[in-house]
């Protein structure tokens, strides 16, 4: 019979564990100057919940009693989370509740934000922020284009005319519709009139017409400095909302709670880990030891789909809960190697040679694990189902039975449930596939042929 396995898979195996382990983690950069580049996002790139990192949990609702019908929602829901891309927070949570007529944000704070205003954030955000212009300069001036003819916004320095000093100011971009409404209007007024900039009832510029701008271009200049430019462009780029939103309510917290709460996690894992790995080696010997080395490749793989490590997959939001997903799915590979290694004592002391408790082992302990696995993949499925966004994948599957659950219930669970499915699929790459090769490769070295090593008693070797 042709033995499975070869020397050198456990070698190769092993090696790129440790090397996809040591990147996973630590990431791989180049330091030029100031400036860093990144290759490999590390784990210091994984992009932390605001239960961790801190941050604004807060309810938008439409002002006055205003009755917004769905469409509107909708369309204020897209508003917001392009403002929030706008501003580079990409790790927010935006949910609506069409039957309550709420706007559920949550966003973490800035990275290396130390002024911590959330009354601020929620303004930023929030506003209404309609662009008009307008002929002459008062508010109910004859409107010549809004916000949406606009087809993009740019924050600019420099001399607005010949001769003139330096100031911040926005370079505007027209669309069709505009470029035609406002070349009609210049043309109209040149010489004679004035046209005036609103951002809500605020007026932003007021400028003569000295000649007619049929290019598709305008610049809207005043008193800038170089955030209240950058934020005007976003807002514009934006879009203005569909109607007026009020805080309903909200939440902060600091980044030093969830900071104190992750260091003692991160430590408490690193030493679960090394304690696994005395128990699992003391216990199952080599099996035991090569098990932990799989284990340590199933962890870094699950910090990579979080971090953003490999292309093909976005980069995730990580929160405490999703911390104890990860947590529970090693627990879950820790779980599928033990009924491996079981499987292979038990052969071994039915008196099998080592090849032969090796194939059965493996045969036999592979049911009992999928069985298992597949109950939490479930279990993680109805999480994510449950508490995830009300437009992915897992709820629109599962809409059938949690039709009653709406956005309110979303949040930290999600990313539980994330990473808990993620390690546990990992966990058949790893902790199955992985453990075999280098187990195989592990039993054709001479020296490591021993049965004791597998868990047989010393005086069979």
């Amino acid at each position: 019979m042709k033995r499975k396995g070869k020397p050198w898979h456990l070698f190769v195996m092993a090696l790129l564990i440790f090397v996809f382990a040591a990147t996973a983690f630590f990431g791989v950069s180049i330091q030029s100057g100031e400036e860093t580049k990144t290759y490999i996002k590390g784990a210091k790139d994984i992009r932390f919940g605001i239960d961790i990192r801190g941050g604004v949990d807060v309810t938008f609702m439409p002002s006055d009693g205003y009755d917004a019908t769905d469409e509107q929602m909708a369309a204020a829901e897209t508003v917001i989370k392009q403002r929030l891309v706008n501003l580079n927070i990409t790790d927010n949570e935006v949910y609506v509740d069409y039957n309550k007529d709420r706007i559920i944000v949550r966003f973490p704070w800035k990275e290396g934000e130390t002024d911590f205003n959330p009354e601020a954030a929620i303004q930023e955000i929030g506003t209404t922020a309609h662009l008009t212009f307008r002929k002459g300069s008062a508010p109910d001036g004859e409107l010549i284009l809004e916000g949406k003819d606009v087809e993009k916004a740019m924050p600019a320095y420099g001399p607005t005319h010949d001769g003139g000093p330096s100031e911040y100011y926005l370079s505007l971009e027209f669309k069709d519709s505009g470029r035609e409404a406002f070349a009609a209007a210049t043309t109209e007024l040149a010489g004679k009139g004035a046209i005036s900039i609103w951002m809500d009832e605020l007026n932003v510029s007021v400028a003569m017409v000295n000649t007619a701008i049929t290019d598709g271009h305008a610049i809207i200049s005043g008193n800038f400095d170089q955030e209240s430019v950058i934020t005007m462009a976003n807002q514009i780029n934006s879009g203005a909302l569909p109607f007026a939103l009020s805080a309903d309510s909200y939440s902060t917290i600091s980044p030093s709670l969830g900071g104190s709460s992750l260091k003692a996690m991160v430590i408490a894992g690193v030493i679960a880990f090394a304690l696994i790995l005395v128990f699992m080696t003391v216990v199952y010997r080599l099996p035991g030891f090569l098990a932990s080395v799989a284990l340590l490749g199933q962890t870094a793989a699950t910090l990579a789909f979080v971090s953003g490590y490999l292309p093909a997959f976005n980069s995730f939001t990580l929160t405490l809960p999703g911390i104890a997903g990860i947590i529970l799915a090693i627990g879950m590979g820790v779980d599928a190697n033990v009924i491996t290694a079981e499987r292979i004592r038990e052969e071994i002391a039915s008196g099998k040679t080592l090849d032969g408790a090796l194939s059965s082992g493996f045969a036999r302990g592979l049911a009992p694990i999928i069985d298992g696995n597949v109950t939490i993949v479930i279990v993680a499925c109805v999480l994510m189902g449950a508490f995830g966004p009300t437009d992915g994948f897992f709820a629109k599957v599962f809409t059938p039975i949690f039709f009653a659950f709406g956005p309110s219930t979303a949040g930290t669970i999600y990313s539980f449930g994330y990473t808990l499915l993620v390690g546990v699929l990992l966990n058949f790459v790893f902790g199955v596939l992985c453990t075999r090769i280098m187990i195989r490769g592990a039993s054709r070295i001479k020296g490591l042929r021993k049965l004791w090593l597998y868990g047989g008693v010393r005086n069979d070797g």
